[in-house]
């Protein structure tokens, strides 16, 4: 594999399939057809639920979310080697990865309107719900790995975090408690360039992150976070080194943030389309396509016709959610305390008169 001097030794790089598709027949995972195939699916839903998405927020459907345009390798990539037994905690952008693990979209639509039942993980998934607070979830994701350490259980966690969150202590923390104790867990840390308007040189005194996992005694990886094969194949390697009682691993995916931080945000305030325009060429959808139709088993028309099957997934998804997602606004004391506080009671009690004067059920 290729490797790239940097200043705290070599680190290995790894890349599979090029912006060009072009395999690297050395290193190919040998998956077969009909697993290449549902991938290919996969990544197409990711996007398909990601355009949707920003559709319904800007016509007043949904909550401020943010978009993963670009990154659905980097996503997906992290969770197809795992297993129902594995545990994933994903951040606030990992949507697709969720949908792969078995979260319904409906459930998910109802999570970014601002429904409590849409935030709790579905009960037959291994999965931690994300923070909004930065890097805040890395911590305790080390803890479900200790815990499986514990009690001998061949199992591991996939835990992501953006180049943003890597600032916060709370991530150095969790490294090195998982390096000492050789937690069983993958940490995947999404470099996709920015953290809200804060490009990595500005956060950052080395131009990669891996080398963070050095310092801590971490195995470290790069990989392309566009190519899904280098994605699966570094994640299978950490997560089966992390099965097998071998510790922690982190893996740096180079990817980049091809649209919004959130919708509450506009990139084109702090970054210039010339920015943009080189990684709209290296699309990990686009890339992983040509090579599936120079491969045999993909052609434009069923390409196509994949797409307009995941639109309309999204949209039956889209149409469950209308019907199911009923507001309940005299609910919302409900799931803070078992018990009120009196202020809180009180508080309760004025708010229910008020609906009660307006005639809100």
């Amino acid at each position: 594999m290729d490797t790239t001097p940097i200043d705290l030794g070599h680190i290995e790089v790894l890349q599979i399939l090029d912006e060009h598709a072009q395999l690297d027949e050395a290193l190919d995972p040998g998956y077969a057809p009909e697993q290449l195939l549902r991938m290919h699916r996969g990544l197409v839903l990711t996007r398909a639920f990601d355009q949707r998405m920003l559709t319904m927020q800007r016509q007043g459907e949904m909550g401020t979310f943010a978009p993963n345009l670009g990154q659905e390798a980097c996503q997906l990539g992290q969770v197809i080697p795992l297993t129902r037994d594995d545990w994933y905690s994903p951040s606030y952008r990992s949507f697709g990865a969720q949908i792969w693990r078995g979260w319904s979209m409906e459930r998910l639509f109802k999570l970014w309107s601002g429904y409590h039942e849409g935030f709790p993980p579905p009960p037959d998934v291994n999965d931690l719900p994300f923070s909004i607070v930065i890097g805040s979830h890395v911590l305790p994701a080390v803890g479900v790995a200790m815990g499986m350490r514990y009690r001998n259980e061949p199992h591991c966690m996939v835990v992501n975090y953006g180049d943003g969150a890597s600032s916060q202590g709370a991530v150095s923390e969790a490294m090195n408690f998982a390096a000492v104790n050789k937690a069983p867990v993958v940490f995947v840390c999404e470099n996709n360039g920015w953290a809200i308007s804060t490009p990595l040189g500005k956060q950052s005194a080395t131009s990669n992150l891996a080398v963070r996992g050095i310092g801590f005694g971490v195995p470290t990886i790069r990989v392309d976070g566009n190519d899904i094969l280098a994605m699966t194949t570094a994640v299978e390697q950490a997560a089966n080194r992390a099965r097998n009682g071998e510790g922690p691993m982190l893996i740096e995916a180079i990817t980049y943030r091809m649209s919004l931080h959130t919708t509450a945000d506009d990139p084109t305030v702090y970054r210039s389309q010339e920015l943009v325009d080189p990684w709209e060429a290296r699309c990990p959808i686009v890339r992983f396509e040509t090579y599936l139709q120079r491969k045999g088993i993909l052609d434009a028309e069923d390409a196509e016709r994949v797409r307009a099957e995941c639109d309309a997934e999204v949209i039956a998804a889209r149409d469950r959610f209308r019907t199911d997602a009923v507001a309940r606004p005299r609910e919302i004391f409900d799931h803070i305390y078992g018990e009120l506080p009196a202020e809180l009671e009180a508080q309760k009690q004025a708010y229910l008169d008020r609906l009660d004067r307006k005639g809100v059920e």
